[in-house]
């Protein structure tokens, strides 16, 4: 048993076994020369933290003395706290090491090692694909939205430990990991496809643009991470030079991201007004706004089952403030927020702590945005948008609908 735990127990201890109690007043006093008076209440609590710290503590000593095996004490610590928190089965919830945390971080600064591929845990308990990052090795091997990851590296593994799991498939460029998927088929018949994946330097070029016909501008963003809002400023910058009269948003097989950068292109499109707003399980409320000054041209946006978290928040603001048409499939259904905090020994955690709502006060977690237009893409379709015009029926009724808002 660690020291620092040992006193803690201890001054628990010397509090309770030296405290009486008179008759059924709502004070208690500690036996000592000089007599201190606490409320029943914290007497209670000490009572409560008393009975929680032996139970572990006690759990952990018999442990250390009777495992077959030596005992790390620190990973003895870290899987209580794994514990703790899986405990609120909530897969969003997560304790992560230092190690873990480190990885977790450096993937939202847009560069880091391995296969590219965004995942989340599925209401199955499986490691669920959101999407493979467009240009990636996950792409090329063939990775699908909705593809279920249950081995990396020969191990067996469910959302329970997908930290361990995305850990696995990062690492240095040019090495190679082997996963397997499962996969639903057309007559929904389980697929068992297993994949070796070279792993390369993913840096996340998650925003790309061009005009296509008649001076309609087309922006696809991929995530939302440290680059993006740097990326995406210069990209309708350079759109905006070439005076287009229309743009379209390609948010499909966006996972989320960093919600104050999606805040932030929101607010490049919409006046003065809330873009989302949070609620806690106390119902405190924080809006994120748009300021007034915005571009003012039609706007189509086009998102699918692969829109998730931040582009679904980004989408919705956009629907529910009339300032543009949705084009596609329902989006995800992600819509909780999670704090993400360090500790001071460089581990760190996830905390759901609470949900996001459109303007219009909609909840679209494990539900989704409904499109104004459903548009569906042919099953067999392996590339969107403009590079593949030819075959993204939604991309093509996306540029019909902006023709129509431009005349």
């Amino acid at each position: 048993m660690s020291k620092k735990r040992t006193i803690t127990l201890m001054v628990i201890l010397l509090l309770v076994t030296n405290i009486v109690t008179f008759g059924v007043t709502n004070k208690v006093t500690i036996k000592q020369k000089d007599r201190v008076i606490i409320p029943r209440g914290e007497y209670e609590q000490l009572i409560s933290s008393y009975k929680k710290y032996s139970k572990a503590m006690g759990l952990e000593s018999y442990i250390k003395d009777y495992f077959l095996k030596e005992v790390d004490e620190d990973k003895l610590i870290e899987g209580q706290l794994k514990g703790m928190f899986q405990a609120l089965e909530d897969p969003y919830s997560i304790y992560m090491t230092k190690e873990e945390f480190k990885d977790f971080t450096e993937h939202t600064k847009g560069i880091y090692g391995g296969i590219g591929v965004i995942v989340t845990p599925g209401d199955d308990n499986l490691i669920t694909v959101v999407a493979p990052i467009e240009d990636t090795p996950g792409e090329r091997a063939g990775l699908k939205t909705g593809d279920k990851i249950i081995k990396v590296e020969g191990q067996e593994f469910t959302a329970d430990n997908m930290d361990k799991a995305v850990k696995l498939m990062k690492g240095e460029p040019n090495t190679q990991v082997s996963i397997t998927v499962l996969r639903k088929d057309k007559d929904g018949k389980n697929q068992y496809i297993d994949m070796d994946i070279v792993r390369e330097e993913i840096r996340l070029v998650t925003v790309k643009s061009d005009v296509i016909e008649d001076s309609i501008g087309y922006m696809r963003i991929t995530s939302f991470d440290e680059l993006t809002y740097e990326d995406f400023k210069k990209d309708l910058n350079k759109l905006m030079d070439q005076n287009i009269s229309g743009l379209i948003l390609d948010l499909r097989y966006n996972p989320g991201g960093l919600l104050d950068v999606c805040v932030d292109i929101a607010d490049e499109f919409l006046d003065e007004g809330v873009v989302v707003y949070t609620e806690t399980r106390n119902g405190e409320r924080f809006y994120e706004k748009s300021s007034k000054q915005h571009i003012d041209i039609p706007l189509v946006v086009l998102v699918n089952e692969g829109s998730a978290s931040a582009s679904e928040i980004l989408a919705g603001a956009i629907k529910d403030r009339d300032r543009g048409i949705l084009v596609g499939n329902k989006t995800f259904g992600k819509g909780i927020v999670q704090r993400i905090k360090q500790l001071s020994d460089g581990s760190g955690f996830k905390l759901t702590v609470s949900e996001y709502f459109t303007p219009n006060g909609t909840s679209i977690h494990g539900i989704g945005i409904e499109p104004d237009i459903v548009v569906d893409l042919p099953e067999d379709i392996e590339e969107i948008g403009i590079e593949n015009l030819k075959e993204d029926t939604q991309l093509k009724v996306a540029i019909e609908k902006i023709k129509e808002m431009i005349e």
